[in-house]
């Protein structure tokens, strides 16, 4: 266990998580690992309840209220690690996830492959988390992973991840510009420098799905701003490794689908989003709903119909939240 790894964990009034979620990273069984804890401007108790685990391995620090990538590169910046575990403070590590990643010998001679994990979805329950393979658990070539990525609209829950302090180093910071979708861009870039992406189902991570200050922000003109920004940087790291009909067409399928979040408020950026969809060789059409939504859509108008579109699956899973909290108070 010669290699160091360094475990960075971005907090915002995280209170209620943050306990759990540095004890899963205490928990490591690989046991050369440093901690640290940046708190962006926390107006709950998330720094005092984090601080009660200050020693030589775990640090903490506070910051004013920057946005999420920010916190994540204050931590990098003290990080002194030979790989980089990002946590996010209501996610948990399972305790072998690290040494599980790491114990071949020859992935961690080559500093540039890249490495993931499978990872679960929960509530309050790990024990209950349901993992959900996707066509991303497998190991694959940077320019296939990115291509199945867009095509298939599934994705890889960033503590999924462990970067070797190399390729961090080759891709440079966070984009402190953007807000919504940060993580999407940020490891398209890492997978589109990395050698190859390789793939560990043994090692897990957990997704809680019920922290709403999170470092994510909603969807106001700013975030819709980010998230046109990521997805044509996300769409561009695509390009720079191959530029031919089949990674244009993903990213074009995958603009498509994304669309629905600009239409019709956006004017500015659905202009750019068509700019960008013919440079991508084709043209978008206007968002499609579901068989329900369009009923509601002809009955009470597209904003109504759009607004259900996003706010039902928030309640259905804040509703399923609440019967998982219901459950785990219940068992003990």
């Amino acid at each position: 266990m010669s290699e160091k790894v360094s475990i960075l964990i971005p907090a915002y009034n995280a209170e209620k998580w943050i306990r759990e979620t540095i004890m899963s990273a205490l928990s490591q069984t690989w046991s050369n690992c440093e901690i640290i804890v940046v708190d962006d401007g926390s107006s709950d108790k998330t720094f005092d309840v984090a601080s009660r685990f200050q020693s030589k391995t775990l640090k903490v620090v506070r910051q004013v209220n920057m946005g999420a990538s920010a916190a994540r590169n204050k931590a990098l910046t003290l990080a002194q690690g030979d790989y980089i575990q990002w946590l996010d403070a209501d996610d948990l590590l399972a305790p072998d996830k690290i040494s599980q990643q790491l114990k071949n010998a020859d992935d961690r001679k080559n500093p540039l492959r890249l490495l993931s994990s499978s990872f679960g979805y929960f509530y309050y329950r790990m024990h209950k988390a349901k993992f959900l393979p996707t066509k991303l658990w497998q190991n694959l070539t940077p320019v296939e992973w990115l291509i199945t990525r867009l095509s298939d609209r599934v994705w890889i829950h960033p503590a999924a991840w462990l970067v070797s302090r190399k390729l961090t180093d080759k891709i440079g910071p966070w984009d402190e510009r953007l807000s919504l979708n940060d993580d999407g861009e940020y490891f398209a870039r890492v997978v589109a420098a990395c050698d190859e992406v390789k793939f560990v189902p043994e090692a897990k991570s957990y997704y809680r799905q019920v922290n709403t200050n999170s470092l994510s922000n909603t969807f106001t003109h700013k975030s819709r701003e980010s998230l046109y920004l990521s997805l044509e940087l996300c769409y561009r790291q695509l390009l720079a490794l191959e530029n031919s009909e089949r990674t244009r067409t993903a990213a074009l399928k995958h603009l498509q689908i994304c669309l629905i979040n600009f239409y019709p408020e956006e004017q500015e950026l659905l202009k750019k989003i068509s700019e960008l969809a013919e440079e991508l060789g084709g043209n978008l059409t206007l968002p499609k709903l579901q068989f329900k939504y369009i009923i509601i859509k002809k009955l009470f108008g597209w904003d109504v119909a759009k607004n259900l579109v996003f706010d039902v699956p928030r309640f259905k899973k804040k509703a399923l939240g609440h019967y998982d909290r219901f459950l785990n108070i219940w068992a003990q």
